[in-house]
């Protein structure tokens, strides 16, 4: 049964999503405030989080950066504003989807669904990929380039990790949005190539890996 940790300071916002959690056969746990999301991470696991942004003690963004320090949790954001900048800045610290508020909750137990379905699929992928140089360990998350470990954003990691595991395939910058920002997220090419650049700058020597197709979008290609 899937552990599902619920975070918001409204009683009834918890309960509803408790509600058809538990009608989805997960197993929830509630906390009030981000202080209290971090505590629960800390002494149990769980395989997704639902929180809220604007909470007491701790907001979610904190808490999410907190948690992330601790366990690689996917976390979806609950928000009543749908800001582009506000989303921009949870995918930074590892926001894995978002849902504004009021919301449905048939769409957020999807969404759960999904987000969940693709943390699974990056388990399954082989746990290090080594060419020349360059070790990207998807296990612990971590990239290094020449044996010196590599600086990079969360988003940054996101990306690069979605590109390997795709490796040789021609992604378009819509399905790179949809599938590193989530499927409601309302940014444009700029974002895409934004953070291209951002990533072939870590990638220092490595950046040619990164193909631009153009007209179209990327794939990351090993050199022969």
């Amino acid at each position: 049964m899937p552990k599902l940790l619920v975070v918001d300071d409204e009683e009834r916002i918890r309960d509803i999503i408790r509600e058809y959690a538990e009608f989805n056969e997960f197993q929830v746990t509630e906390a009030a405030d981000g202080m209290e999301a971090v505590d629960c991470v800390r002494n149990s696991d769980f395989d997704i989080i639902v929180m809220d942004i604007m909470m007491p003690r701790l907001d979610g963004y904190s808490a999410c950066k907190e948690i992330k320090k601790i366990k690689d949790i996917p976390v979806i954001m609950l928000s009543a504003r749908g800001e582009e900048y506000d989303k921009l800045f949870g995918f930074e610290i590892g926001v894995d989807d978002y849902v504004v508020k009021p919301f449905s909750p048939k769409e957020l137990m999807a969404r759960i669904r999904a987000v969940m379905n693709r943390a699974s699929a990056s388990k399954k992928t082989e746990d290090v990929i080594t060419y020349q140089g360059l070790v990207i360990n998807f296990t612990a998350r971590e990239v290094t380039i020449d044996g010196v470990k590599a600086q990079m954003t969360p988003k940054e990691y996101d990306l690069l990790f979605y590109l390997v595991r795709n490796m040789n395939i021609a992604l378009s910058r819509e399905k790179l949005l949809e599938e590193v920002w989530g499927f409601d997220f309302y940014g444009d090419d700029r974002t895409v190539d934004t953070h291209i650049k951002m990533l072939r700058n870590s990638l220092g020597p490595y950046r040619n890996l990164i193909v631009t197709l153009r007209g179209m979008g990327y794939k990351f290609e090993k050199i022969s």
